[in-house]
């Protein structure tokens, strides 16, 4: 049996695979885990491997840096340690990944009925990738073309610099700099908590009256848990001028650091968007819009305008690059 798994600090997806006579992988057994309930990895592991399966290979999608293929996971107490996996399944074919490598994969695997194409004027080519994920963080990877093969290089640019390119921008970014003490990262903006920090920055500008519906920042209810999803689904459903703009502006800083990181890796490739944001907010993600933030660079708006652009719709693209590692 192949072994894959899509661990994050929420939730833990397991999932066992066999290949069928054509060398296609089957899944044979999938099963998702609330994280936080499980002291250790090896704990939800034992539940779910019955004693009587024979792992041939495994390969885990983490949220955190792998290091000498070791995880200390960033939202939880986990140390996941890819020898000692290796030892407990007897097997040599052990590997941990960084969530993005394995979202990378996924994506290289997709059938194209996952995949929605934002850009009109994408021409195909053979070259690198690059792979964002906004979600509870912002992901980035870059898949690699060596001349035959794609292969996946991990990274952590979501914690890179917010560039402002407006002056609507420039307000936002010195807002945001007395909140998170000078330092303001993209991922401050590209995830599910940045619907939060846009709504809280328009209002308190000005740009608009808060909105009745949306709770405020400091109701602790299980309402209020739901405020970044209740905002971004008032402005995609076009039902309060703020969420409208939030939505708007969400979708322009989406698509301007897509484009940075198309050119940071040269992305002829394309630019893959995976994550649990892309697919919820997709009609704003089709406007024209992105496309003019995403070529909005200066000399290099040529290069950019024949990139292909695809929103995956999967959630369990991670999962799907898990299971195919030993595969590709």
């Amino acid at each position: 049996m192949i072994l894959a798994g899509d661990i994050g600090g929420t939730k833990t997806v397991l999932a066992l695979y066999s290949k069928n006579e054509q060398g296609q992988l089957q899944c044979e057994l999938e099963q998702t885990f609330a994280s936080s309930e499980y002291p250790q990895f090896n704990d939800l592991l034992s539940i779910f491997i019955k004693p009587d399966i024979t792992i041939e290979s495994a390969c885990f999608g983490i949220a955190g840096p792998i290091v000498d293929q070791r995880c200390q996971t960033t939202n939880l107490p986990w140390v996941i340690d890819g020898q000692e996996l290796a030892q407990r399944f007897s097997t040599d074919q052990v590997k941990l990944l960084n969530d993005l490598e394995a979202m990378a994969i996924g994506i290289l695997n997709s059938p194209d009925a996952d995949l929605v194409e934002l850009n009109p004027n994408a021409q195909n080519k053979k070259g690198n990738i690059a792979v964002i994920a906004a979600g509870t963080g912002l992901g980035q990877a870059i898949l690699y073309w060596d001349g035959e093969h794609h292969r996946p290089i991990a990274t952590e640019g979501g914690h890179s610099d917010f560039a402002a390119q407006s002056k609507q921008q420039d307000q936002l970014l010195n807002y945001l700099r007395k909140r998170f003490n000078d330092h303001v990262s993209w991922e401050r903006v590209l995830s599910g908590d940045g619907f939060g920090y846009l709504y809280d920055f328009l209002v308190d500008t000005g740009y608009a009256p808060a909105c009745p519906a949306v709770p405020s920042e400091n109701d602790v209810s299980a309402y209020a848990g739901d405020r970044n999803a209740i905002i971004s689904r008032l402005g995609i459903n076009q039902e309060d001028p703020i969420c409208i703009e939030v939505v708007r502006l969400f979708v322009e800083l989406y698509a301007a650091e897509s484009g940075n990181l198309a050119l940071k890796c040269l992305a002829t490739g394309g630019v893959f968007i995976g994550g649990g944001i892309g697919p919820k907010i997709l009609p704003a993600l089709q406007s024209e819009h992105f496309i003019q933030a995403f070529t909005a660079k200066g000399r290099f708006k040529k290069l950019l305008d024949h990139i292909s652009v695809k929103v995956s719709l999967n959630p369990n693209t991670p999962l799907v690059g898990a299971a195919n590692y030993f595969s590709n």
